[in-house]
């Protein structure tokens, strides 16, 4: 059993920047793709940003292209979300999420087999 904790959400103006990270526990960290979703209230999920199990690809949604970065940190079983340039459609509940399948879509939440609690992120304008 896989356990996912995000940390770093909070409140930030708009231009600001967050790091937000998530710690993996309870199993092989490097046999996972992570990803990072969000939701908005009274929106669905929807995917942010991707990183594959070795972490030399990365993925990421239209909208955070190029202001939000995704790493892992394979010594520390953590996987990080750097966002700058924040906007306040950025605001959300950011959960961080593994999967352990082999050619699954990276983008879809389906894909994903363990899901942390989620943390907030509110962007003011």
């Amino acid at each position: 059993q896989v356990q996912l904790v995000e940390s770093g959400g909070g409140l930030v103006q708009a231009g600001g920047s967050l790091r937000l990270s998530c710690a993996a526990s309870g199993g092989t960290f490097s046999s996972y793709v992570m990803g990072w979703f969000r939701q908005a209230p009274g929106k669905e999920r929807e995917f942010v940003a991707a990183v594959t199990r070795s972490g030399m690809r990365t993925y990421y949604a239209d909208s955070v292209k190029g202001r939000f970065t995704i790493s892992r940190d394979s010594a520390q079983n953590t996987v990080s979300l750097q966002m700058n340039s924040l906007k306040p459609e950025d605001t959300a509940v950011y959960y961080c999420a593994a999967d352990l399948d082999y050619g699954s879509s990276r983008t879809s939440s389906e894909s994903y087999d363990y899901w942390g609690q989620g943390t907030q992120v509110t962007v003011s304008s």
